[in-house]
């Protein structure tokens, strides 16, 4: 008899060890959990069928954004498709690719610096030099723990995420500035910014602290997260370059579709380029 489709917590579980099996991050291993117990509790019991799964799937078109109900669905359907039941898999939202980004969600360049400054201002040293380091370098929160002391005397970071292996060069001032730093620590070797009990900092250390700089720097909270930081080094680095493919090398990115939504540019900054090729003659 085939096995009856259900969701539990020893299938829940099973599923989390095979993914550990596959290397995934523990990123991605909390984000898996967390989801796979949201639908879990959402069934009550019930059994999990086509129908649920289409019903779930609209009460989370009624609560989040588009691309949250997407990661949530890829996420319950990578259990189906590990459990055998394909066949009950539902679709994802069809979302089409904005040309433009959200200039209320997306950090500039001057914003970037007044975060800096007030961190600066405040004597908080480690939030500046955290916030530069992501913002120079372009690497994700979760990578910041590769920037030893090892690192910043040599010149590059080893990257070790998701499975893949990449080198991250350090600008020679971002290399001064953390020198400097490591001194003042007294650290020769490991992470560069640890907490007080010497493990690396975290995502949530750093989100918090970045939030606690935007009053000051009149920056809204909706634009001050890491991530963000990661963005605003793309889209200058794009800027600059020009190259898609190295800069999808330099991000970790595996598809340049990827890369290229982290490039977008504002809807003011496409026209002026608009406005700039001269084809108005009356």
């Amino acid at each position: 008899m085939p096995r009856k489709q259900s969701i539990n917590e020893s299938l829940i579980i099973r599923y989390i060890t095979y993914l550990r099996e596959q290397e995934r991050s523990e990123a991605t291993i909390r984000k898996y959990t967390h989801d796979l117990w949201e639908f879990c509790m959402y069934l009550q019991g019930n059994p999990l069928t086509k129908t649920a799964l289409i019903d779930w799937k609209q009460m989370l078109i009624s609560r989040f954004a588009p691309s949250t109900v997407n990661s949530m669905l890829a996420v319950i359907n990578g259990y189906l498709r590990f459990m055998g039941w394909q066949k009950i898999c539902v679709k994802l939202l069809r979302i089409q690719r904005s040309l433009f980004l959200d200039e209320k969600k997306e950090l500039t360049r001057e914003e970037y610096v007044r975060l800096v400054r007030v961190a600066q201002s405040q004597e908080n040293e480690r939030l500046s030099l955290v916030i530069q380091t992501i913002c120079a370098t372009g690497i994700r929160v979760s990578e910041l723990q590769f920037i030893t002391a090892e690192a910043v005397y040599c010149g590059k970071a080893e990257i070790n995420n998701k499975g893949k292996v990449r080198i991250v060069f350090l600008p020679e001032k971002l290399r001064r500035l953390l020198k400097g730093y490591l001194r003042k620590q007294k650290k020769t070797a490991g992470a560069v910014f640890t907490t007080r009990t010497g493990k690396p900092l975290d995502r949530s250390n750093i989100w918090r602290d970045m939030k606690a700089l935007c009053e000051c720097a009149g920056v809204s909270p909706e634009k001050v997260f890491p991530h963000n930081l990661r963005h605003l080094f793309a889209r200058t680095f794009y800027t600059v370059e020009r190259d898609l493919s190295r800069l999808a090398d330099i991000l970790g990115h595996s598809s340049l579709t990827t890369t290229r939504i982290y490039t977008a540019e504002s809807g003011l900054i496409h026209a002026c380029q608009m406005g700039r090729l001269g084809l108005i003659i009356t």
